[in-house]
């Protein structure tokens, strides 16, 4: 280790040895704040796949540190891969910890689990030091079985390892409510009439990793446009006919998807800032709940209508001329499932709250938090209030915000 820092040459310094010392910590210590900040609305929505995957290169940084008696003169390189790999799973456990310990809080007694979950760290590792050392025992005189041993035993004991966070892992039932939990939560209600509980969902969400997940059937995504997908042109004709009281629109959007980049078609439910409310005050804030559930409600029952024809309207996105037929049926389509879930949204409300959700908040992502199009437009500088349009296309109304027609 020491003569891969440069100790023992003739021409080397200690404090050269010092400073790539301090470049490896550095390095893991930069690449840890920049992970964070990357993803740090992230922790809340996507908690379980996170943990479960920095638990993962945890476990890899350590096998890669196993390798350093086997490559000495890249003791440093293999090192910094190492403690960046630590760093980042260090700091998504930092994050998450206390939401995994609020699941398990029955009268809002954090610091006693969390002083629980030192001993049980504790105890677990005094018990590795233990069988580590009785281990070494039989092999202190050789070297090469010392680290054989290691390598032998690395694999077994970092598979019981993951084995038990996955396991624990399944018991963690969260009771925030992220798009994809309120999205299975109105889908039972669609099916059953029933709210599941915060350990249904949790069994049915399982830990969402991106392997384990099969493609969904018509997904429904909170959020604008992609400037990289196509926008059909029946949804144009959507946002045209909005309303001022309107707090969302639904339209549909062809998006591609996997590594074969085939087109597939989705729901786009992007969400407009409420007019008369204050960002961060309790009115605005349940304003805002209010339109997430009723928005993502609609596009629940609109979904369920577009699975039992999907052909057919898999063609219509992919036709640019559409009949008129098709676009009655369309609009058609909007109004009944708007006025259900105006119909329900109250009675979902409560029972949301009656089987201990937190509604207070709906966490999303940063992508689904984006501003609208037409609050970039403005920031940007452009003055949106009136499009100049030639006479065969004087609509005159703002982005996103009809507010005349015909003028």
């Amino acid at each position: 280790m020491f003569r891969a820092m440069g100790v023992g040459f003739s021409r080397s310094l200690p404090s050269a040895a010092a400073l790539n010392w301090v470049l490896k910590d550095g390095l893991g210590r930069l690449s840890r704040f920049i992970y964070t900040a990357s993803l740090a609305s992230t922790f809340d929505t996507k908690l379980k796949r996170i943990r479960f995957s920095t638990s993962i290169v945890f476990s890899l940084s350590i096998g890669v540190e196993l390798l350093t008696p086997f490559f000495p003169h890249y003791f440093l390189l293999i090192a910094t891969v190492a403690n960046i790999a630590k760093q980042l799973s260090l700091a998504c456990y930092l994050a998450t910890n206390s939401a995994v310990h609020r699941s398990f809080a029955v009268a809002d007694n954090l610091c006693e689990l969390s002083a629980k979950s030192q001993i049980q760290t504790v105890c677990f590792d005094n018990l590795g030091l233990m069988l580590a050392a009785l281990l070494n025992i039989p092999c202190k005189n050789n070297q090469s079985l010392q680290a054989g041993l290691a390598l032998l035993l690395y694999p077994i004991f970092s598979t019981i390892d993951l084995f038990g966070i996955y396991q624990g892992l399944k018991h963690v039932h969260l009771q925030t409510l992220t798009k994809d939990r309120l999205e299975i939560i109105l889908d039972a209600w669609i099916q059953s009439k029933v709210i599941p509980s915060p350990e249904d969902v949790s069994k049915e969400e399982g830990i969402d990793l991106p392997w384990c997940k099969g493609t969904r059937l018509w997904p429904i995504r909170i959020g604008c446009f992609d400037s990289k997908d196509t926008v059909p042109k029946f949804s144009m004709l959507t946002m045209r006919s909005l309303r001022n009281e309107d707090s969302y629109f639904i339209c549909l959007e062809t998006t591609n998807r996997g590594f074969a980049r085939r087109l597939q078609g989705g729901i786009l439910l992007s969400l407009r800032d409420r007019a008369g409310t204050t960002v961060g005050s309790t009115e605005g804030t349940a304003a805002v709940t209010t339109d997430i559930v009723m928005g993502l409600l609609q596009a629940c029952y609109i979904r369920r209508e577009l699975l039992l024809s999907m052909e057919k309207w898999e063609l219509v996105l992919e036709d640019d001329n559409i009949s008129e037929p098709v676009l009655k049926e369309w609009f058609q389509l909007v109004e009944d499932s708007k006025r259900n879930a105006e119909l329900e949204v109250k009675m979902v409300d409560e029972e949301i709250s009656r089987y201990g959700w937190a509604k207070e908040n709906i966490l999303l992502s940063e992508q689904k938090k984006a501003q609208p199009l037409e609050k970039k437009i403005q920031e940007a500088g452009w003055a949106v209030d009136n499009i100049l349009l030639d006479d065969q296309e004087k609509i005159c109304y703002s982005f996103l915000d009809v507010t005349k027609k015909g003028t």
